[in-house]
């Protein structure tokens, strides 16, 4: 798509473009690149509230400082869209999340201006103090960096971390707290209250008004900029706040709050604190959804609202209604159904209710309930808190944020046994959220963890009977792993009932060839199975169900029949499923060929399911290529 641009975005294409506009046309140019936004959003879903609610303070960044030279560093990259439109990309910004189209997230490899690749949570301040630290080793006294994090990314202990090693560096370093008081939901946590307290405070506020008096208000500084800046800071310094100052206590020089959405004022205050050396944070408030009424007033839907009017805001029809649920679906109705039943059971997650569906049971059973916010580590161990008092908590966190809780899996809750349900969401493909965002490796790294069960379902029946299966009495540690979107069964809210660990089932029987399959890849198989005994070749298909442990009975049976294997499984062949398969017939002297369809040892870019799915080949039509090329193959055992 081409879409429209107003008369002074049409001659901004780079930040060299955007510093010949005078400070008075920043207004307007805001509001011809949140209109441009919306209209590409409206019919190439993407996260429009974030990006919206951040479009002055990218102006200013790119007014003020001199990218690539100087590095603006970007929190997550929801919010960074108007980074893209200013840097380069402009002409491609319709393409953005699409397949082979621009990424949805700052990428070192598609720009130079995007200094940091980022997509998960809590890592700016990090990657722009080694920066810091990096120039200050060159000698590059002059370049600056800029470290844009969200209030709900504070919540993330590597955050905190940073904070603590930068307020020690006296690194050249610039932290804007974004703060627009949540993520996708609502942010939690005292830091949530301390931010609020400062935004409310009337004697903070007031005394901050003062000294933006002092500094020439709206209008232009004086040739004093620099002292009076030194007295901003002093004063906010000693501005009292009933829990004192906490970026401070990290020896930050702190300034705000202020308004994130006034250009006019942000240019002014970041020219001013360009002078400054050492670490400084500057707290500014914005809006999320900021000039659209529907994004600003529910910020929760229209973080990433799917296709919509651009005029009304009105959400477009989802297509898929009254056909099979999604998963996420399943497991907030199935997890309210068994905890009714049983008082043990809790809901645990790091501020993805909404997205995993942990919103419905948190509406229901709100005290057993628990949004830690963007804490995956703390999440982790906070549940085998709960379970060494008897409670069985259903972990439940997206697939490639679950990376960042390794440690936690293996020492805090496998070794000790803990009855701890990990349900990963997203487990393989996501799409158009891209390589950040692919839950790509799980089954590759709970895979060598002692004590852990590892189970993918293949339909929403086998979700809801796993989930019923891993509260029951005498379990350890177990993960369940199942996609994002649609199952496969319109009639989904079958009985639940106990399913045997570690036993797989036989989908249809064969002569000529098997099939082994892990989680809902297994419908492809289904159709490829189906269309290759038109071609009269007889395939056996078996759903493995279990990762770990492995049915060895059902694989002793396999390879003495079979000389000819396919294993499919959405998530790294590099270890995987697939691996297993192979570890486990060479464990048994087995021989045998075996093709092994997955995730190839690479990181795959965004675009639709489908297509992703098809590149990578294990969709239905890789399936049966597979299979076929097997097939005409000879036998060499």
């Amino acid at each position: 798509m081409t879409p429209s641009t107003g008369p002074l975005l049409s001659s901004v294409n780079f930040p060299s473009d955007l510093k010949k506009l005078s400070l008075d046309d920043l207004p307007q140019l805001c509001e011809e690149i949140r209109s441009f936004i919306i209209e590409v959003m409206a019919v190439n879903p993407g996260h429009l509230g974030a990006s919206l609610g951040a479009v002055e303070l990218a102006v200013a960044l790119h007014y003020v400082y001199d990218a690539p030279f100087d590095k603006i560093i970007w929190d997550v990259g929801h919010q960074a869209y108007a980074h893209k439109i200013l840097t380069g990309r402009k002409e491609q910004f319709g393409t953005i999340r699409t397949y082979k189209g621009i990424s949805g997230f700052p990428k070192m490899s598609e720009s130079e201006y995007d200094a940091f690749g980022v997509g998960h949570s809590s890592t700016s301040v990090s990657a722009a103090l080694g920066m810091g630290v990096a120039a200050k080793l060159d000698n590059q006294k002059e370049r600056h960096h800029v470290a844009i994090i969200g209030d709900g990314a504070m919540t993330g202990g590597m955050a905190m971390e940073a904070l603590n090693n930068a307020g020690v560096s006296n690194a050249n370093l610039m932290v804007i707290l974004n703060d627009n008081q949540i993520a996708i939901d609502k942010n939690v946590g005292a830091i949530k209250d301390y931010l609020a307290d400062i935004v409310t405070s009337k004697t903070y506020n007031k005394v901050r008004d003062k000294i933006w008096f002092l500094m020439g208000g709206g209008t232009r500084y004086g040739k004093n900029s620099r002292a009076i800046v030194k007295q901003l800071g002093n004063a906010l310094k000693t501005t009292l706040l009933k829990s004192g100052n906490l970026f401070e206590a990290f020896n930050f020089r702190y300034f705000g709050p202020v308004d994130g959405n006034d250009v006019i004022r942000l240019v002014k205050l970041l020219s001013d604190m360009k002078q400054i050396k050492g670490p400084k944070l500057l707290h500014v408030h914005t809006i999320k959804g900021k000039g659209f009424e529907k994004a600003e007033k529910d910020q929760t839907i229209y973080h990433a609202p799917g296709v919509f009017d651009k005029e009304t805001g009105t959400i477009k029809e989802d297509k898929c209604l009254g056909q099979a649920p999604k998963y996420q679906t399943v497991f907030g109705r199935t997890i309210i159904e068994l905890a009714e039943k049983n008082p043990k059971i809790v809901g645990v997650t790091p501020a993805m209710s909404t997205g995993c569906s942990l919103n419905l049971m948190m509406k229901k059973m709100p005290e057993r309930t628990f949004d830690v916010g963007i804490a995956e580590q703390h999440a982790v161990t906070f549940s085998a808190g709960l379970a060494t008092s008897g409670y069985i908590p259903f972990c439940n966190i997206y697939s490639t944020f679950m990376q960042r809780a390794y440690d936690q899996i293996i020492h805090d809750v496998a070794l000790q046994k803990l009855h701890v349900v990990f349900c990963l969401d997203r487990g393989g493909l996501v799409g158009e959220d891209g390589a950040t965002h692919h839950g790509a490796f799980d089954l590759a790294y709970l895979r060598c963890i002692p004590n852990i069960v590892i189970a993918s379902p293949m339909n929403e029946e086998e979700l809801r009977d796993m989930m019923y299966t891993a509260q029951l009495d005498g379990m350890g540690p177990i993960a369940i792993r199942y996609p994002k979107g649609r199952g496969v069964l319109a009639k989904w809210k079958t009985p639940l009932k106990e399913i045997v660990i570690g036993k797989s089932r036989m989908i249809r029987e064969g002569n000529d060839l098997a099939v082994i399959t892990l989680g809902h890849v297994g419908n492809d198989a289904v159709a490829a199975c189906t269309e290759l005994e038109k071609k009269d070749i007889s395939v056996a298909h078996y759903d493995l169900r279990f990762l770990k442990p492995l049915d060895e009975e059902l694989l002793h049976g396999i390879f003495r029949k079979f000389s000819k294997i396919v294993t499919v499984e959405d998530g790294s062949v590099m270890g995987g499923m697939g691996s297993a398969i192979l570890e486990f017939m060479a464990d048994h002297g087995y021989h045998a060929q075996v093709r092994r369809l997955g995730i190839p040892d690479s990181f795959i870019e965004q675009g639709s399911l489908a297509e992703l799915r098809h590149e990578c080949g294990f969709d239905t039509e890789g399936i049966i290529n597979a299979l076929l090329e097997l097939h005409s193959t000879k036998s060499v055992f």
